[in-house]
């Protein structure tokens, strides 16, 4: 009977270890070589002194962000608002331009996944618009399948990005354009078939629309915060997390989870906030092959709106949530009358937090947190 050391890495083969492996002791793995003491001490790991995140259940080593083109911190606050005009109405039209390329990418340290990607990221690009904004997309097809964007959304057929709809080849254009209904967070992902490979290579990203203020008179203020730009948004902390899961030898499981496509990424660099400053996340599930993720907050509980579709909660004081492929929502919080100090979020299937879905909050008191992003 072959050992587990020459055996084809799998999920349950980085759980074995008691601690992923990445790096070069992934590469001993392949080779069939014993890897070195999964012992990791929290300064290794670039936490906190005396933080080690379970017991050392975490990935070894620093994935190479310049080679793979971006940063899951910077894509926690990278709205995408477009190109902005006026129309002859006097509506705003935003466009977008947007392109599919095949790309490799590290997903965790020494594992690379052969993705399909929106403008050479994973997740592609949060596009943000406003409520009854027209939203323009030319879409480029520059990889070697059939690809399209599909919009989660209210929109006609002809713009659905569906097979006969928006579905193109390889060197193909073409312009999506719908008004932004109803205000959410949302996603776009491509249709095309096998729908299940075009998802989970990577071909998905955030689209949150916010509220129009003037559109919600009963719910002006509430609307106003959630409106980028606005003085009442500015003092919003807020981030946006999506769920997705890498199948690295694919055979339809996944092998590595993560939120924002690079394993433990929060937990060996936790998420500065200022805990006097409320906190919004726009959580989205893309995950393939697993029926349902999660998160789960430590030490602390939020308010969710499902969909994001309304300005008052659908569940209050919850600090789990649990959202299936596609869906989505929007989590409230605060850390006001917390003591500063390392906070844990993280799924709550305890296999997705060991293989990667795993991440804290580093909250600060104001002077040793980092400024504020107020212009979009």
């Amino acid at each position: 009977m072959q050992s587990w050391l020459e055996s084809a890495i799998t999920r349950r083969l980085l759980l074995g270890s008691g601690a992923l492996i990445g790096g070069s002791s992934a590469a001993r793995l392949a080779l069939g070589q014993a890897p070195k003491s999964p012992a990791v001490s929290s300064t290794h790991l670039g936490l906190a002194a005396g933080h080690d995140t379970h017991n050392g259940m975490i990935t070894v080593g620093e994935v190479d962000s310049v080679r793979n083109g971006f940063d899951p911190h910077e894509i926690l606050t990278a709205w995408e608002t477009g190109a902005l005009s006026l129309l002859p109405d006097g509506r705003v039209l935003r466009e977008f331009d947007v392109v599919a390329v095949d790309k490799e990418i590290e997903i965790a340290p020494g594992i690379l996944f052969p993705a399909w990607t929106y403008n050479g990221r994973v997740p592609g690009p949060t596009l943000r618009v406003t409520e009854g904004d027209r939203v323009r997309v030319r879409f480029l097809n520059a990889g070697s399948h059939r690809h399209s964007m599909h919009f989660h959304g209210i929109h006609s057929a002809r713009m659905d990005g569906v097979p006969g709809a928006g579905d193109i080849g390889p060197g193909e254009e073409f312009v999506y354009e719908f008004d932004a209904f109803p205000f959410g967070c949302h996603l776009y992902h491509c249709h095309s078939v096998p729908l299940k490979r075009h998802i989970h290579k990577g071909l998905y990203g955030a689209f949150i629309v916010d509220p129009d203020p003037g559109r919600h008179p009963e719910q002006e203020a509430l609307a106003r915060g959630r409106l980028l730009g606005s003085p009442d948004n500015g003092r919003w902390q807020e981030f946006v997390l999506v769920m997705n899961g890498f199948d690295t030898n694919f055979d339809d499981e996944n092998e590595v989870y993560a939120v924002n496509s690079i394993a433990h990424a929060y937990s060996k660099r936790p998420i500065v906030v200022d805990r006097a400053r409320p906190i919004r996340l726009y959580l989205i599930n893309i995950t393939e092959f697993d029926p349902i993720n999660s998160l789960h907050l430590h030490a602390n509980f939020f308010d969710y709106y499902d969909h994001g579709t309304s300005l008052m909660p659908t569940l209050r004081t919850v600090d789990t949530v649990m959202q299936c492929q596609g869906q989505r929502g929007i989590l409230e919080m605060t850390y006001q009358d917390h003591e500063p100090g390392l906070y844990m979020f993280h799924a709550h299937q305890s296999e997705f937090a060991e293989l990667g879905w795993m991440s804290l909050f580093d909250v600060r008191d104001a002077t040793s947190a980092p400024a504020a992003r107020t212009t979009p």
